[in-house]
């Protein structure tokens, strides 16, 4: 058992001096490496010579696209540190804590049996596959980092003084994690959620005062510009406004149509998450939340569904003919093979035929699916062990 047990971290380390390696290598040779990584450091660098995160950036790398720098204010100064580095080292860093926040949402998620030894290796290597896995690691992004943050605050601190502390840093740093503040008021954990939101305002306070001309700008304008939410059909959108985009036409139509499905999908995910969670099926609800979020988020993008690791690891502690059967569409359709059938670019996505449109908004559809799928397998699972628990006591 304890050869087992050291076997555990070997992978997840293996990873990390992979990915370290891979960013030396390619620092020598002055290839690129790590586009949004290079996002974040080029944003930090533009702080250090005192010009705005919002204007163009011209800090950037040659090799790099010139995307914008779309985070909150205290998300440039977080991102200092990578500026000690070069680009190709700054990726380094962020995929080394990427993939180590894979092995600890990996093994949160998964039963006990699979959590050591060549099973948890074997799965940690699997979960590679996923497209939005080894997408988030190529491009440096901050997804599994974050998505990490908040399942140990929601699942692994329950209880504890700093619950919610976490969920309020994620969401600083990047918007989306606010949707788990509520989760924690729908689950009523008052307090977590309250220390959440202190977190959230504190750190957004400390960048009101370090940046303030940032701040402003970030809440005024920044957050709202670009048009993304009314005039972004292209696929990699995976989320609800991305398919009705696509499927009814860019334009302010589509997107009254989809606030509107959002709601719905909001209201009906509190009640199935506030079920879940009196039944104690913590993580079912969990993922309830970050599908839904993944959902109504105006713009998700494919390697922001980083969410299918717990969810492939939900399904394998279930251990039912129905949870393997959405555990092998899982894999068929988040390893990403789809989106190579479809053509994409240039508005093409506004005419899609049938069949392109079913490939092409595979994420969003089969969320659609698992979401109920979840809340199904789960209170099954939890009728079944009230069912054995009860016929022992009554034979006892």
């Amino acid at each position: 058992m304890g050869g087992d047990t050291r076997r555990v971290p070997v992978v997840v380390t293996g990873l990390m001096v992979g990915v370290v390696g891979l960013a030396v290598a390619y620092w020598l040779a002055g290839w690129g490496l790590g586009v949004d990584s290079s996002v974040y450091r080029a944003g930090a660098l533009t702080l250090l010579h005192g010009d705005s995160l919002y204007a163009p950036l011209t800090t950037g790398e040659v090799w790099a696209p010139p995307l914008p720098f779309t985070y909150p204010p205290i998300a440039g100064l977080v991102f200092v540190p990578l500026t000690m580095l070069p680009a190709q080292l700054a990726w380094g860093a962020v995929a080394a804590l990427s993939a180590l926040a894979l092995g600890v949402v990996l093994r949160a998620s998964l039963p006990g049996a699979l959590r050591q030894g060549w099973r948890f290796a074997a799965l940690f290597l699997a979960v590679l596959a996923l497209e939005p896995v080894w997408r988030s690691l190529g491009l440096g992004q901050v997804n599994l980092i974050l998505m990490a943050m908040v399942v140990v605050d929601v699942l692994l601190l329950r209880g504890a003084k700093a619950s919610g502390l976490l969920i309020g840093l994620a969401a600083a740093v990047k918007l989306t994690p606010l949707i788990f503040v509520a989760h924690l008021v729908v689950t009523r954990r008052w307090a977590d959620a309250g220390r959440a939101l202190g977190a959230f305002a504190a750190l957004n306070l400390l960048a009101a005062a370090a940046l303030p001309g940032d701040t402003v700008r970030f809440w005024t304008e920044a957050l709202v510009d670009g048009n993304d939410a009314t005039t972004n059909s292209w696929f990699g959108n995976q989320s609800l406004n991305g398919l009705l985009q696509r499927a009814t036409g860019e334009g302010r139509g589509a997107f009254l149509l989809y606030v509107v499905v959002a709601l719905f999908v909001l209201a009906v995910a509190a009640l199935v998450v506030h079920r879940l969670d009196r039944r104690g099926e913590s993580m079912g609800a969990l993922l309830v939340t970050a599908f839904a979020g993944l959902l109504v988020s105006p713009v998700s993008w494919t390697h922001h569904w980083v969410w299918v690791v717990p969810l492939a690891g939900f399904l394998l502690r279930l251990a039912s003919v129905w949870s393997w059967t959405a555990l092998g569409v899982l894999v068929l359709v988040f390893t990403g093979w789809q989106f190579r059938m479809v053509p994409s670019g240039a508005k093409v996505e506004l005419h899609w035929s049938p069949g392109h449109a079913l490939l092409g908004n595979a994420y969003v559809l089969a969320a659609l699916v698992f979401t109920p799928v979840i809340a199904t397998l789960a209170l099954r699972a939890r009728g079944r062990r009230a069912e054995v628990l009860a016929g022992t006591a009554s034979r006892s």
